[in-house]
């Protein structure tokens, strides 16, 4: 039977979509069909709500699995003409159709902000019961005290006590941070005795961004950056000299200025271009009143956008104050911070046993991304990122942060870092930034370096020169126990990246050479390759160490390992060189392997598809259900895990390195910040073999579960 789950808000502004989220991806991590529904949305179409596509995007649903229903207009209307039951129906029809689609499905309810918050709560409750779901209600804090939070826990109770619905658990949103301990501790327990889970304010998400302001002002666009994800940090308004305005000015601010005002607009670009002075969000032009055209030149090489408006300078002030960040807006910026926030605060086991889901059979790839970054975070661990000054490094650096998976610790120019992330609208607060030029680490690692390498001649001078390289500076954070791992290659050749871990960080016992794998992401399992980056001509012995290295990676991600030694011929049907040094690898693996299921010479087909494993392979254990497949040589392997890739679809995560003592990962030059936020997570994953790093460069940390 599906089990619905029904997020009801107690009074308004309690940020419930950010419990929404949090609960859709605690819940796609241990359910194999996931749903949700929003009965009632606030614009004229239930399929464009924000928050019903924003679940479509972020967990993959189809449109039939992420619905709304009524509008708030159809359903003020059926409430004015005494027609409530209506409203039950036409919802209950729709819920019925996901659920038929669902294991479980998320309901959110309304916002409590209309006219009448007493009819609102009713008809919440009457749809929870009427849909069969339980409630997870929702309690906001906001300008609460620690006592008023605690009563208002104890009054949302017998609200909903009295309205018979099924309670599953209540949850304090949007707490001040000074008071979420208290909360936690004055909070009553229920008659379960089960914890509140006690979420604080979080300023990343009611902040709003320049593409939201713009949105709710109505305002043009006529010059500068396209890039509108910048949080709008405060609000200036021009109305002084320059002199008194630039001492006023800071990273992030929204300039609200009349549009003749050339001096303020001039004195805001100098700013932006310098780096010792702050950087806007974006400028506001009001009055309808057009700049002079001699600055609108410089105005369209502005790093920030720049906006027009009719409305007065006031007006406009008023209008960008009452903005406020919303979640359903889709930045991966807010649902990173939201998500990070509900996994530091809410003990997810706890609340999986109230539910009691059946247990997940499939592995989609959105699925395994999610417990990937779920793992990380299970044991914290630091990476360091060499290449600070490409950008994408910087988009992840702050999704990662916001999604509290791991510390990290930037490299590069600080100067320039800062300068490019400003000017980009990227958050770096709570993150490590070095340079290696500059770094007091720079004279004790170059010491290593030329201690590791006398044996090759290399002078301390020589070693100095070496660690100015972010990718030498990093492998040597990584072998010095200063960071737990290190993550290469945006930037840079993956050679650049693999060679001062192979210089000194070397390869682990039992391991002969370094290798790599790809974790290939099809719509209902995980495969994995290898090799298909490094080792172009593997001989037997290698083939082999690659195919238990590749085994040991496969059962690190929970992918239980079938390996498959690919050849192109089957058993004893073939014969030639390139055969029997395959089989010869496969009997080593046997060998040095005897629990590990592997197969080969075996061909591709016969490895995945079961009537031909029957015909080809009889009796094998692993034949039509290998999990881990061993190319014979680099040619092979990548131009197959690329074709898989683009024909069938898969999602390919790698190269994963294997065969190092310490987990150092490298990075497509054409990656992308996804790409960048997945590696990084694996690598936290492999550093968690080892004990973690020293703590002393790590700046983020990680609060305890919240009990009542």
């Amino acid at each position: 039977m599906t089990r619905g789950i029904y997020v009801s808000a107690m009074n308004p502004g309690s940020g419930k979509s950010l419990i929404s989220l949090g609960l859709a991806d605690m819940l796609h991590r241990h359910a194999d069909r996931v749903g949700f529904f929003r009965p009632i949305v606030e614009g004229d179409d239930p399929a464009a709500d924000p928050m019903v596509q924003l679940m479509q995007r972020s967990f993959n649903l189809p449109p039939e699995r992420s619905r709304g229903g009524l509008t708030r207009a159809q359903a003020r209307a059926l409430l004015v003409a005494g027609n409530r039951e209506e409203i039950d129906t036409a919802c209950v029809a729709i819920y019925s159709e996901i659920a038929s689609r669902c294991d479980v499905v998320i309901v959110e309810g309304t916002d409590l902000g209309g006219h009448d918050a007493a009819v609102e709560f009713d008809l919440n409750a009457r749809l929870a019961n009427n849909l069969g779901a339980m409630v997870l209600a929702v309690v906001s804090a906001k300008e609460m005290s620690v006592a008023e939070a605690a009563d208002a826990v104890d009054v949302a109770r017998q609200e909903l006590d009295e309205a018979k619905v099924s309670l599953l658990a209540m949850m304090v949103n949007r707490a001040p941070d000074e008071a979420v301990e208290g909360i936690r501790a004055e909070v009553r327990p229920g008659r379960s005795g089960r914890p509140v889970y006690v979420i604080p304010e979080l300023p990343e998400i009611a902040r709003p961004t320049i593409s939201e302001v713009a949105a709710e002002l109505g305002a043009k666009q006529i010059a500068g950056s396209t890039n509108l994800e910048r949080d709008v940090l405060s609000v200036r308004v021009a109305a002084m000299n320059v002199g008194n305005f630039l001492h006023l000015l800071t990273d992030g601010a929204l300039v609200i200025v009349p549009g003749d005002r050339a001096d303020v607009l001039a004195a805001t670009l100098a700013s932006s271009f310098s780096p010792e002075f702050p950087v806007p969000s974006g400028l506001v032009l009001t009055g309808g009143l057009e700049p002079d055209p001699h600055l609108l030149p410089l105005l369209a090489q502005a790093p920030f956008p720049v906006f027009a408006l009719d409305d007065d300078t006031y007006t406009a002030a008023q209008r960008v104050g009452g903005v406020r960040g919303e979640i359903a807006t889709g930045l991966r910026r807010k649902s990173a911070a939201a998500l990070g926030a509900w996994s530091r605060q809410v003990d997810e086991q706890e609340l999986l046993e109230r539910l009691a889901l059946p247990r997940a059979i499939s592995m989609t790839p959105l699925r395994f991304l999610h417990e990937l970054i779920q793992r990380a975070r299970s044991q914290r661990r630091s990476i360091v990122l060499p290449e600070g000054t490409d950008i994408r490094i910087l988009r992840a650096a702050e999704i990662l942060h916001r999604r509290d998976v791991c510390d990290l610790t930037i490299l590069g120019p600080e100067s320039q870092v800062r300068e490019l992330a400003a000017g980009q609208g990227v958050d770096l607060t709570g993150i490590t930034l070095i340079d290696p030029e500059t770094s007091e680490l720079r004279e004790e690692f170059a010491a290593e370096y030329a201690r590791l390498r006398a044996h090759k001649n290399v002078t301390i001078e020589t070693a100095r020169e070496r660690m100015l390289d972010g990718a030498y500076f990093g492998t040597m954070m990584v072998q010095l126990g200063n960071v737990d791992g290190m993550v290469s290659g945006a930037a840079h050749t993956t050679a650049n990246t693999i060679r001062p871990a192979l210089e000194f960080v070397k390869t682990r016992e039992g391991a002969r050479i370094v290798s790599s794998v790809f974790l290939m992401l099809l719509s209902d399992r995980v495969l994995v390759y290898g090799d298909c980056a490094v080792n172009p001509e593997p001989n037997e012995e290698q083939l082999a160490d690659i195919a238990s290295a590749s085994a040991d990676t496969a059962a690190q991600f929970g992918v239980e390992p079938r390996v498959a030694m690919l050849s192109y011929s089957t058993g004893e049907s073939g014969y030639g060189g390139a055969v029997d040094e395959v089989r010869r690898a496969t009997e080593i693996v046997r060998a040095l392997r005897p629990e590990l299921p592997v197969e080969g010479p075996i061909q591709y087909d016969a490895a995945v598809d079961a009537s031909v494993a029957a015909s080809k392979l009889p009796g094998s254990s692993v034949a039509g259900q290998a999990t881990v497949f061993i190319f014979p040589d680099l040619n092979t392997g990548n131009n197959t895990y690329k074709a898989v890739q683009q024909s069938a679809g898969a999602v390919a995560v790698g190269p994963v390195l294997q065969g190092l003592r310490k987990p150092v990962n490298d990075l497509s030059r054409g990656c992308t910040v996804e790409d960048i936020v997945n590696t990084v997570a694996i690598t936290a994953v492999q550093a968690q073999q080892a004990p973690p790093a020293s703590a002393s460069l790590a700046t983020a940390s990680t609060p305890g579960k919240q009990q009542a």
